[in-house]
Order: structure tokens, then C-alpha cells, then sequence
């Protein structure tokens, strides 16, 4: 019908000009001929990609072909198909009305004492509800001046929590909770109000989350409850050291973190949990570095919190300093993990391990760190066994080492 309709007005176009032009002058056939041929033409493709509906469709729907590329490069990997902003507030609406009501937010009361006397002090941090019976997730420093993020001083001193309060979702109501374990490694902790029929969040895979994908934290950011801020996934293993020199393998974010956001969600388009709220970087010129622990590595850490009250982890019993290539040159040993203290019986001193022993292989591996071998002993339980080559006065030497459990 529309391809019919453009040929007709092209016609009727078409025999106007020849009425007027005529035998007109030359300039009027060069120029003024050939512009309005162009017109007509344009049109008349214009006209006939309209005639074709899944054309059409795709011209007005703004859909463009998966594998138009102006290059050589392969684009039919790339999903091309523009979004409208109306898609994304679907997406960010639907997330937040799934997650909201597995989200707290929590006031912590300590005791400050100092030179002049006793006082409180309040905080505010998130958490995330783990079961139907009132078990929450958060963050160690949330509950615990005991941490990477103690405001304890020489002139002050910060008492643990002695109060934790909790605030539900649309829920007026103010809850008492119970810290049921916490760990400074990791820095996450359990606690526990009386209530039931809580919503549960959903744990999503965060070994599975891509850079680039939707992320959303939600949280009580200064005190500000039931808070979302929306952005993406800006990379993933990323390891940090906070200025403790505690280390972390996080998910970085650019979505808005803030204090009081700590032990909130970063979750994914499924409105599914993909990380715990932790830490971000501030100051000049610095936006936009946020940074969640992969829900994935809680899982244990949860599981004995809840039942022990703290982690199990097994336990050597040494200090010790790295070896580097100039200091082995210099000194005619071996690069590795120098032995400079044994604790008593412990682990490492029932195997035999001396001050000055250079510790070269933990199960095979060879190690450069006190982290290198803590990373090969986390993989094992208290009371495995475990194979570490020593360096000692010129000659290697093999000692069976029985994990402890560390105090």
C-alpha cells in the first residue's frame, strides 16, 4: 500500500517538473534537475523501507542488525540492541522491591572512655538478613571496634558494641540484637533478632559475575534507611590492603558507597546477592571505588560462625620475613620465608621448625610470603598434616607439620 502511494507522488512529481521546466534553460536541467532527482530518490527509499515492515518495525522499535560493524571487527558477540531508560528503571525498580526487605539497618551504641571521663558514642551500618528466623549478615567492624577500622587511641579507648539495634524495612518497630560471632580475618559477623517470617535474601554466584554487569547497594548509608544506589561491576578479583595491611580479594563497584553502608548487598539484575558492602576509597579526586566482599567466600565463614561463634582455622605457630633475591645473594642462602620467631606448642615447634630456618616449599609450592604459605594452609583443616621444606645451615630438610588451631 505505502510502496503504491510513494510511486504515485513520485509520478505526479515527475511530470510537474517537466510541465515547468520545459525547455528551460540549461542551468535548471543541470542543477535544479539532478538536486530534486536526489530528493525524490532519498524518498522513495525512505518510502520503501517503510513498505517493509520488519524494516520498518526495526527503524522505529530504533533495533539495528546484530552484525552491522564498520570495520573488520567482529561485532556478533556484541549485544547491539539499544535499551530505553524506561528498560533500566524496570530493572533497578524490580531489584530494589525484590531486596529491600532483606536489608537492615543497624545502630551500634559503644562506651568511650577517656581522661575526662565515660561517654557513648553511636554508629550506623547495614546487614543482610540470612534466614527466615532472624539470623543477619554484616560486617565485623560494623559491631566490633576490635578491627581494620578501630577509632581506638591513646587518649580514648572504644568499647565493643554494647548495644546493637536493628531496624526492618517498612517496619517501625526497633529490635534487639545479639552478636552471635564475628571475625576480624575476614571481617564479617553474625548477629540475631527474636523475630520470624523475616524475608531471606537470596545469595546469587559471585564466582559467575562479569565486569560490566548491573549492580545495586542497598544499605542504611548515614543513617539513611532502605537506601539504593545503582552502577555497574568495575572489576572483579580485584585485591586490595587496607591500611592495617589486612588483604582482600573484592568485587569493585562504582555504585554509591557511604559510611553506614557497611554490611549492606551489591546485587546483580536478579535482585540476587553478589557481594557484602565493605569498603571504599575516599578523598580528592577520588569517585566512584566501592568495594564488596564475593558472597561466595562467606559461605564457610557463616556456616561457623553460626554454630562456633567464631572461625576454626588452622595454625603453624611462626613469624617470619621474606627472603628476596639480593638478601639470598648477600648472605649465600636460599629466597623464601625466614623463621625469625617459634611460638611455644604450637604446631611449628612440635615439628621442629627453628628460628633461622628458611621454609622454601609448603606441600610442593614453592613460597615467597607469609601470605604464600597462609594461602596453601587455609586450604586444610586443624589437624591435617602437612609437608614444608626447611633451608637450614646449607641443606634442605623435610618436617611433617600437624595443624593446630589458631588462638
Amino acid at each position: 500500500m505505502e510502496v503504491k502511494l510513494w510511486k504515485r507522488i513520485t509520478i505526479i512529481i515527475l511530470r510537474a517538473l517537466r510541465l515547468k521546466i520545459g525547455s528551460g534553460n540549461g542551468m535548471l536541467k543541470n542543477v535544479f534537475v539532478p538536486f530534486i532527482s536526489g530528493i525524490i530518490g532519498a524518498s522513495l527509499i525512505i518510502g520503501l523501507c517503510f513498505g517493509v515492515p520488519n524494516v520498518r518495525e526495526s527503524i522505529l522499535n530504533g533495533k539495528f542488525p546484530e552484525n552491522a560493524s564498520s570495520g573488520t571487527e567482529d561485532t556478533s558477540k556484541i549485544n547491539t540492541t539499544a535499551m530505553s531508560l524506561q528498560g533500566y528503571s524496570d530493572t533497578a525498580m524490580g531489584v530494589a522491591e525484590k531486596v529491600l526487605p532483606s536489608i537492615v539497618g543497624i545502630e551500634i551504641e559503644y562506651k568511650v572512655s577517656s581522661f575526662f571521663g565515660n561517654s557513648t558514642a553511636k554508629a550506623t551500618g547495614s546487614g543482610i538478613i540470612i534466614s527466615e528466623d532472624g539470623y543477619i549478615l554484616t560486617n565485623n567492624h560494623v559491631v566490633s571496634t576490635n578491627s581494620t577500622t578501630s577509632t581506638s587511641s591513646i587518649y580514648y579507648q572504644v568499647s565493643d558494641a554494647v548495644s546493637v539495634k536493628v531496624k526492618l524495612y517498612n517496619d517501625e518497630n526497633v529490635y534487639d540484637a545479639e552478636i552471635i560471632g564475628k571475625d576480624d580475618q575476614t571481617d564479617l559477623a553474625v548477629i540475631k533478632i527474636d523475630k520470624a517470617g523475616l524475608t531471606a535474601a537470596e545469595l546469587g554466584d559471585s564466582d559467575s559475575v562479569k565486569v560490566g554487569e548491573f549492580a545495586m547497594a542497598v544499605g542504611n548509608p548515614l543513617g539513611l534507611s532502605s537506601s539504593i544506589s545503582a552502577g555497574i561491576v568495575s572489576a572483579v578479583n580485584r585485591e586490595i590492603s587496607t591500611t592495617d595491611k589486612e588483604k582482600y580479594v573484592v568485587i569493585q563497584t562504582d555504585a554509591a558507597i557511604n559510611a553506614g553502608n557497611s554490611g549492606g548487598a551489591l546485587v546483580n539484575s536478579k535482585g540476587q546477592v553478589i557481594g557484602i558492602n565493605t569498603l571504599k576509597l575516599s578523598g580528592d579526586g577520588v569517585e566512584g571505588l566501592g568495594f564488596a566482599i564475593p558472597i561466595n567466600s562467606t559461605t564457610d565463614i557463616v556456616k561457623q560462625l553460626m554454630q562456633y561463634k567464631k572461625v576454626i582455622r588452622p595454625y603453624i605457630g611462626i613469624t617470619g620475613s621474606i627472603v628476596t633475591e639480593d638478601m639470598a645473594k648477600k648472605y649465600k642462602v636460599v629466597e623464601g620465608v625466614l623463621v625469625e620467631e617459634v611460638e611455644n606448642f604450637t604446631a611449628a615447634q612440635k615439628a621442629g621448625i627453628k628460628v633461622g630456618d628458611i621454609i622454601t616449599e609448603v606441600e610442593g609450592k614453592e613460597v615467597d610470603s607469609v601470605d604464600d604459605i597462609n594461602e596453601i594452609k587455609n586450604k586444610y583443616n586443624v589437624g591435617d598434616k602437612i609437608k614444608i621444606k626447611l633451608y637450614r645451615d646449607g641443606n634442605y630438610v623435610d618436617v611433617e607439620v600437624t595443624l593446630g588451631e589458631q588462638p
